[in-house]
């Protein structure tokens, strides 16, 4: 069965995210599901930055450890690792703008099935606005959505087309929910890889986007 919206599913999505970061590498985790990630970075020195003007963000503090003070972009708390730094929000808008950060983790509303994101508006509702997400599109190299698979409401989040405002020209390179990783290559949606609980015309039935099989697509969520 399909996982419903819930911090277990979260989680997993993180965790799932964590195993694809690279060493040494510039990630800027964005608001929601990414802001779990560091919680799952094990031995590799990887550079986690919040646009609020974070670099080298560490996992959750214990609750004697918490610091308002040091809060990440989705205003939770978090630790820092040695060697971080503390900066002005220009400064960290110019590292994002200057194509200085080597992938952005972000939430997202909708993926269709050439990789364009829709992650700040949803028409008819109030919603605090794009944040840093059209600068993060631009400017980082790559782009990897974490996002649950269907919405509170069991509405699919890959679809065939956008019906919510995208988020900007670039395209998601990976996309990972709870039971599915995707990967684009030219503007083609391909599935990498199927949680085994999950059936493949399940999963085809809760995903209107078209998708075809990785050739080395594994039964295994890792």
């Amino acid at each position: 069965m399909l996982n419903k919206t819930g911090a277990p599913s979260k989680s997993k999505i993180a965790k799932r995210v964590a195993n694809e970061l690279q060493e040494n590498q510039i990630v800027n985790l964005g608001v929601g599901i990414p802001s779990l990630i560091p919680n799952y970075i094990e031995e590799k020195e990887v550079y986690l930055q919040a646009e609020n003007g974070l670099l080298g963000i560490g996992p959750e503090p214990s609750e004697d450890a918490i610091d308002m003070d040091l809060i990440n972009a989705s205003k939770k708390p978090v630790s820092m690792n040695k060697g971080a730094s503390l900066f002005n929000s220009s400064t960290s808008f110019a590292m994002i703008r200057g194509n200085h950060v080597d992938v952005a983790v972000m939430g997202g509303l909708q993926v269709d099935e050439t990789g364009e994101i829709a992650n700040w508006a949803v028409p008819g509702k109030d919603i605090l606005g794009v944040g840093g997400a059209m600068d993060l599109i631009a400017g980082a190299k790559s782009i990897i959505i974490a996002l649950t698979h269907v919405s509170k409401d069991q509405e699919p989040k890959l679809v065939k087309k956008l019906t919510y405002p995208k988020s900007g020209v670039k395209k998601a390179s990976m996309v990972v929910t709870e039971i599915a990783v995707f990967h684009f290559n030219e503007n083609k949606m391909i599935l990498k890889e199927l949680d085994p609980s999950v059936s493949l015309e399940e999963l085809r039935e809760k995903t209107p986007a078209y998708f075809e099989l990785d050739e080395n697509f594994t039964r295994e969520y890792y």
